[in-house]
């Protein structure tokens, strides 16, 4: 499952830029393409620094980000890749990662009205190598490639309420959503999931609420999206921010709404040079990994500041 939707990620970027390509030779096209990719870099250290420091730390982080829309009469098709992958490396730590994301996005749309339109809604998110709790000894792997995958697929209806279209709310009542761990689900410490005291760990997939010899989660609820864009919120900087709810109707709890928050804010200094700030926010009650007895849900937030290289395209 994983070759597949990686695939189908591919495929889709494939199109992306050959869509691009062709909006150039075509007067009349349709099609609205861009994006931004970025480098950053940051070094610190120091020695006999009574205050406390790293002797020595490095961190690094790419950014992706690449758009192609087509709007033809009544019918849109929004489509959007947000990749980004960070590591850190200090004399105490090692190497680290400190930002991993992948984010496709599709949507189409036909128009009923100037403010509304209806239409379907496909998604995946996941991450592009394993994650670890380092807390523990040896580490823990506690994520990966597909381990966990959200893939959604949701018909519903977008509403727009400002003529800028900088404000989009998509909703539906029903919507069907995958939960998958494909990458090792059962991934124990210990040979056999057995610990030294004797007693049995928890397998990856179990951590996600999944069964490990299924590897995936079938979900049906109602979800909400929010989206916001805005360029030139105030001179050379530009908004972006998407927050998804989705409750899922065959939980015992169907009260407990999974939360997932994306917001990037970019300050252009001139054509190569820009700062970067994002944010993601995840709470899902079914990622029972944290806590004192890693045995409950908290709230998941990421953040990254950077300096570096930038180029629109």
């Amino acid at each position: 499952m994983r070759k597949l939707i990686f695939t189908l990620s591919v495929l889709f970027i494939a199109f992306s830029l050959t869509a691009q390509q062709k909006s150039k030779k075509q007067k009349n096209d349709h099609w609205k393409n861009g994006g931004f990719i970025s480098l950053n870099a940051g070094q610190g250290g120091g020695r006999n620094w009574a205050p406390g420091a790293e002797r020595f730390s490095f961190q690094g982080s790419a950014m992706f980000n690449y758009f192609a829309n087509y709007k033809k009469d009544k019918h849109s098709l929004e489509n959007e890749v947000d990749l980004a992958y960070g590591m850190v490396n200090t004399t105490s730590g090692g190497i680290r990662k400190s930002q991993d994301k992948i984010d496709v996005l599709s949507k189409y749309g036909y128009a009923i009205s100037d403010k509304v339109k209806i239409g379907g809604w496909f998604n995946l998110r996941t991450q592009f190598s394993d994650g670890f709790d380092y807390s523990e000894s040896p580490r823990r792997r506690i994520s990966g490639i597909m381990a966990p995958g959200y893939i959604t697929l949701a018909p519903g209806f977008e509403w727009i309420p400002c003529k800028s279209g900088n404000l989009t709310i998509f909703a539906t009542p029903v919507m069907a959503r995958m939960v998958v761990v494909t990458n090792r689900p059962y991934s124990y410490n210990y040979q056999g999931g057995v610990k030294p005291d004797g007693s049995n760990e928890r397998s990856l997939a179990d951590k996600y609420g999944i069964d490990p010899e299924r590897q995936v989660d079938g979900q049906v609820g109602a979800m909400a999206s929010i989206g916001y864009k805005k360029t030139e919120l105030i001179k050379n900087v530009d908004l972006r921010t998407r927050i998804d709810f989705f409750t899922d109707y065959i939980d015992k709890e169907p009260w407990n709404v999974d939360v997932f928050l994306n917001s990037l804010l970019t300050m252009k200094v001139n054509n190569w040079l820009q700062v970067t700030y994002s944010f993601s926010l995840i709470y899902d009650d079914n990622q029972k990994q944290f806590g004192p007895l890693k045995n409950k849900a908290e709230a998941q937030m990421n953040s990254m500041l950077g300096v570096g290289l930038c180029t629109n395209f």
